[in-house]
């Protein structure tokens, strides 16, 4: 007969015990008395087996594994590691379905599973402790989260920096992962930090590294001329090696949960950035568990073991002159942008920064604008087409730069004015005044004719007279007529 399978109750085990040894019952008898087969009364009333542990095994016989099987079980695992595919790997069913398919295996799945997870018990992975020197190291790195910009949602590229010794944060938000985005990053970092690091810690991605990875990597131009001028050595890491940058890679899950949620709603990517930016500095005051100062009170022991910055600021964009079209725009990056009409035909210098991207005449800032990461798109600015279309008010319903600046229902309203001069007249209130203030002094308006000059009445204030004060008590000191007198004699004595 099997042996019992579930364990009894404490209370049973009590009373077979207590008949077995305080009142000497048979084994027999305590059945009868309890209502329990003779042989769990004989397991237990002697007291060598208890019901709160369990013995042996529940007499299941275990399907025998040949060794063809388990070669082929541990080829499969094999072949998932020399793939490194992470989501298309053997389960342990996939395996069992193989076994069953190719080699006519009939046991159990369960057998299957038991021995595919004792194969996969690996030991945890274990890491050193690291300590750093203040000044030491900075680590760096990217993520992607997403935001609400002028009401469309998008991603946005996190640039991220941690420094070693004291954790202080540094993060902005680009539109891409690119070059000039990796090395403005860098140095607003350095510039918010107020020095650079001995060494620079990163991954192998392309916008640092030219080939090879690790030890082995060759920096690219661009970054190694960074490295030099701010006098730090690239360390990057090797390769499926994050736990080598762990301090970096716990700030971009941080930033992600901390700042940017709930999801931010902006107009630009500066208020996304001023922002970030404002959440580093409160950092700051943040006290990490096991440290006795706060993040800002060992940032500043790490301020002064920083290398000092470089007088010249180190210039990240992507340079390039090109010469002003016939229709006022220069060609960037798959785009064109406006420039005022006055610098057509003229050669001008085009700086690309990760968000925004600058036109020089001669060194002078002549436009700016947000970087525009699509291809074939034109960015016009009104102001730069003003003058023109004022000697040319044929083409301003017409014109590309009016349509592109203006609300559909500012251009209504123009539609309504008298003629294309006046809507020109417009215009130039639109530059001078903005959208909003024109369409609020527009809203004053209550007859159903609309003239420029009674827009330009609601815009410009009038100066409102002095208003007098009737209540003020002005003294007026007594005339000195004797005095006027005195004059009169005299100067009548002295003809």
């Amino acid at each position: 007969m099997r042996g019992e399978r579930v364990p009894i109750e404490v209370e049973l085990y009590e009373k077979i015990r207590h008949l077995h040894e305080h009142e000497g019952k048979s084994q027999r008898a305590i059945s009868k008395m309890l209502g329990v087969s003779r042989n769990t009364v004989k397991k237990y009333c002697d007291g060598s087996h208890v019901p709160w542990e369990r013995q042996g095994l529940s007499g299941r016989r275990q399907y025998v594994v040949t060794d063809e099987i388990m070669e082929f079980i541990k080829s499969c695992l094999a072949s998932d590691e020399v793939e490194n595919i992470k989501k298309q790997k053997h389960t342990a069913k996939r395996i069992y379905d193989r076994l069953v398919d190719e080699k006519g295996f009939n046991g159990g799945e369960s057998t299957i599973r038991e021995i595919v997870a004792k194969l996969k018990d690996k030991q945890r992975k274990v890491f050193v402790p690291l300590s750093y020197e203040p000044g030491e190291a900075i680590q760096i790195d990217w993520g992607e989260a997403t935001i609400y910009l002028a009401g469309k949602k998008i991603k946005v590229n996190l640039f991220c920096m941690r420094e070693c010794y004291s954790a202080d944060i540094y993060c902005r938000g680009f539109y891409r992962q690119n070059e000039e985005s990796f090395l403005e990053g860098q140095i607003n970092g350095f510039e918010y930090f107020d020095g650079a690091p001995k060494r620079m810690i990163f991954d192998n991605a392309k916008v640092a590294v030219k080939e090879g990875f690790g030890a082995h990597a060759k920096t690219q131009d661009r970054y190694k001329a960074l490295a030099a001028h701010y006098a730090f050595k690239c360390e990057y890491c090797n390769i499926a090696a994050g736990h080598e940058k762990g301090l970096v890679e716990g700030l971009v899950g941080w930033a992600r949960r901390n700042i940017l949620v709930p999801i931010p709603r902006v107009a630009t990517m500066d208020e996304l950035n001023a922002e970030i930016l404002r959440r580093c500095l409160k950092y700051r005051e943040h006290k990490i568990k096991g440290r006795e100062q706060t993040v800002g009170e060992m940032a500043k022991t790490t301020r002064v073991r920083l290398t000092q910055l470089p007088r010249y600021r180190f210039n990240p964009s992507k340079s390039m002159t090109a010469r002003v079209d016939d229709f006022s725009t220069v060609r960037f990056d798959y785009n064109h942008y406006s420039v005022p009409v006055k610098y057509a035909g003229k050669e001008v210098s085009i700086k690309g920064y990760g968000n925004e991207v600058a036109m020089l005449y001669r060194n002078n800032e002549i436009a700016k604008y947000q970087r525009c990461y699509q291809r074939g798109q034109t960015k016009y600015r009104l102001e730069h087409y003003i003058d023109l279309i004022e000697k040319r008010p044929r083409s301003v319903f017409n014109a590309k730069p009016v349509k592109s600046n203006i609300s559909a229902e500012l251009l209504e309203i123009g539609k309504r004015l008298s003629g294309p001069l006046e809507m020109v007249k417009l215009l130039r209130l639109f530059v001078d005044y903005g959208e909003d203030k024109l369409m609020a002094a527009i809203g004053y308006i209550q007859s159903p004719e609309i003239f420029v000059e009674q827009i330009r009445a609601h815009l410009i204030p009038v100066d409102k007279p002095t208003t007098i004060h009737p209540q003020i008590d002005v003294k007026v000191s007594k005339p000195q007529l004797d005095r006027y007198n005195n004059l009169m004699k005299n100067g009548v004595a002295a003809v």
